[in-house]
């Protein structure tokens, strides 16, 4: 019975990366309800969101662009694209050693931060183009850009709830640079790994009960039951505390209904960035009152953190199998004994 079900399981699989190796320069390639893009007639087309890029294949792949989120630097590091990056914004929160060099060396250059880009050396540098989260209150800088011929890409990646959606934006930059085969690739095999984790993770005898997140004031902002990490924790053979919620956005509660949800609780992950159980403390006295607090496991996503920048909101975006693995080893460590983790971290 078990043979048949490998069989039937690699079988899935190989279908699974045929299809995604099947572009049609005719039909969209849909990453998401987000995302999709498609090349026809000498032009590629990339929606996203409500914005849509016509650029003439002529101009790719771009050379020279600019980024002003960090949590877009892991794609660019998963496909060894660092050497086309020219400038980047708020380099303190960037996590790679190469784009770290590239900074020092002055082959890439720091254009500011969200507070004050400078808008006259990035035109100055004469980017072919700029990747963005779509932040409304630029819209006057995004026109002032574009009128100086920059192409502007908007992509919300952030936005995203499904893990695997978020590892398949490589598709998008394979396009734009052209490393398709690698891009499909890197991708085929995240995928790969990410469901064979799954099924690891699904034949555990039990799910323990998962907490997560932290107060801010007087309000715990606790993920939705349709979030990412909501996910993440249903794929790594747990239970979550706020898994029949409908939302994916976070979801302000007090420490009253989320002790009521949480009471039971054997694991809290995502607490923070903080050292110690008592630092917890200090934020708020009460979280002594938590059971899982005195008697569970605690975990943050400090496993890969240098001063400002943290690898999980980093190359953590696009390697969701390595995420998933961190959480089956919380969960489950009898199913991966030798694994360490690479992101996540025990608060002790």
């Amino acid at each position: 019975m078990k043979s048949i079900f490998f069989a039937f399981f690699s079988l899935f699989l190989l279908f699974s990366c045929k299809k995604q190796d099947s572009t049609s320069t005719k039909d969209w390639e849909i990453i998401s309800k987000n995302v999709q893009f498609k090349s026809e007639n000498q032009v590629f087309h990339l929606k996203s969101g409500k914005f849509t890029n016509r650029i003439n294949s002529k101009n790719l792949p771009f050379q020279r662009v600019i980024l002003l989120n960090a949590s877009l630097v892991g794609y660019f590091t998963e496909l060894g694209l660092e050497n086309k990056i020219i400038g980047i914004s708020s380099p303190e929160y960037i996590y790679s050693e190469k784009i770290h060099h590239l900074l020092n060396t002055g082959k890439i250059q720091n254009i500011g931060n969200e507070q004050k880009y400078d808008v006259e050396k990035i035109i100055a540098l004469k980017p072919d183009a700029i990747f963005t989260n779509y932040i409304s209150s630029f819209d006057n800088t995004y026109e002032l850009l574009r009128k100086n011929g920059i192409e502007l890409i908007f992509l919300d990646e952030y936005l995203e709830q499904e893990p695997l959606a978020k590892s398949k934006y490589l598709l998008v930059f394979g396009q734009i640079f052209q490393e398709n085969k690698k891009a499909l690739a890197a991708f085929n095999e995240i995928q790969k790994n990410y469901d064979s984790l799954k099924i690891l993770a699904s034949s555990a005898p039990e799910k323990p009960l998962v907490l997560a997140n932290e107060m801010y004031g007087n309000q715990w902002f606790l993920p939705g039951g349709k979030s990412n990490l909501a996910r993440f924790i249903s794929d790594g053979g747990a239970q979550y505390i706020n898994a029949e919620n409908s939302d994916a956005n976070a979801v302000p509660l007090s420490f009253e209904e989320v002790f009521a949800k949480g009471k039971n609780a054997e694991y809290w992950v995502n607490v923070g960035n903080h050292q110690t159980k008592k630092e917890l403390l200090q934020i708020n006295p009460n979280y002594a009152k938590l059971p899982v607090y005195n008697n569970g496991k605690l975990y943050t996503v400090t496993g890969r953190e240098k001063v400002s920048a943290n690898d999980y909101f980093e190359s953590g975006v696009v390697r969701a199998d390595l995420v998933l693995k961190d959480y089956i080893k919380i969960f489950h460590p009898e199913l991966l004994p030798g694994y360490n983790l690479t992101y996540l971290k025990e608060l002790k």
